[in-house]
């Protein structure tokens, strides 16, 4: 079937205070369109309770296309849907190491081990997760397509004289796995401004306190503030333990700032060659990569440098072509 004849079904989740995922295909439908035609549909309910789970399976035998793509989060949906022509992306399987007990089996039957089985075609935002996901259910790997997330194009390129007295160092994130406390003691003492987007507890306030660290916050930032605090740093600190892509080191590649990011994966594929990797498990190595950005001047410029052509594999044309590519073998089949 010809893809310019054919239209495909993107399924989203109901809308809550992330946008992720949302964030990524908005970035992708105006090149996706110029192949194919693109219908959108969101689940009506959020709330993944029994009741939730069967409305919204009810509501997407609605949508009539001739190739379905369930974006993520609502992995279940591919219950109602067309074995040979469903394609299913995960973007992680986190959610699997934040419960426990019968919780943790039950979302990983419903989530991940049922949906995997139901559907044609499986794609994934890195390695790291693609082996996760073949851990937790044995897919077939060959069944299981990565395709990165695209870069934004409200960041670009912006050149600035590095304040090398007192960089700013901007970090993304404030849950557990991003890395904060670790990141607060390497920052000890050190003439610098931590800016930090995301909420803050009260213990993590009197820390950035107890170690001398100068720093203010943000959070709910729009696309087009999240890009000016990339321009405003000078160097993006994304040390964290656990991700399913790392969208920030490519943001912070493409506004022309050197990153510091964490030698595992899948932080270290995303980064390239064009970034300071340093252990995210070591206080000392954050705070010695840090120091090596800041002081070696020929090294923070071949990082800039490098990173201009790193985020080049994640333009979103390069990154829909792919997608396409997946679309076309589904109406093959």
């Amino acid at each position: 079937m010809d893809l310019l004849k054919s239209t495909i079904c993107l399924l989203f989740r109901k809308p809550d205070r992330f946008f992720s995922i949302e964030k990524v295909f908005q970035q992708l439908e105006p090149e996706l369109s110029k192949k194919i035609s693109v219908e959108q549909w969101t689940a009506p309910n959020g709330y993944a309770s029994p009741k939730s789970i069967i409305e919204n399976l009810k509501a997407v035998k609605k949508c009539n296309g001739d190739v379905y793509h369930v974006t993520g989060d609502i992995h279940y949906i591919v219950l109602a849907l067309p074995r040979n022509r469903t394609l299913l992306t995960i973007h992680d399987c986190i959610f699997l190491y934040r419960s426990a007990g019968f919780k943790r089996m039950l979302l990983k039957w419903l989530f991940l081990k049922i949906p995997v089985s139901r559907c044609r075609m499986i794609t994934t935002i890195s390695e790291a997760t693609k082996q996760d996901i073949i851990r937790n259910t044995g897919c077939p790997p060959d069944k299981i397509i990565v395709i990165p997330d695209p870069v934004d194009n409200t960041i670009q390129f912006s050149a600035a004289e590095f304040k090398k007295q007192e960089p700013v160092i901007l970090f993304i994130g404030s849950t557990k796995h991003k890395n904060l406390d670790r990141v607060i003691p390497a920052l000890e003492n050190l003439p610098c401004h931590l800016r930090i987007i995301g909420n803050l507890s009260d213990y993590t306030i009197d820390n950035l306190k107890k170690y001398n660290i100068n720093f203010s916050q943000q959070s709910k930032l729009s696309d087009e503030a999240m890009a000016q605090e990339y321009y405003r740093c000078d160097i993006v600190l994304f040390p964290s333990t656990f991700e399913g892509f790392g969208l920030p080191i490519v943001e912070g590649q493409k506004a022309g700032r050197p990153v510091v990011t964490s030698n595992i994966s899948p932080m270290k594929d995303v980064a390239g060659a064009a970034a300071c990797l340093v252990d995210p498990f070591d206080v000392h190595s954050i705070r010695e990569g840090i120091l090596k950005v800041v002081n070696d001047d020929n090294y923070r410029q071949q990082l800039i440098e490098a990173g201009c052509q790193n985020v080049n594999r994640f333009a979103p044309s390069e990154v829909a072509k792919q997608y396409l590519a997946c679309y076309e073998k589904l109406l093959s089949l």
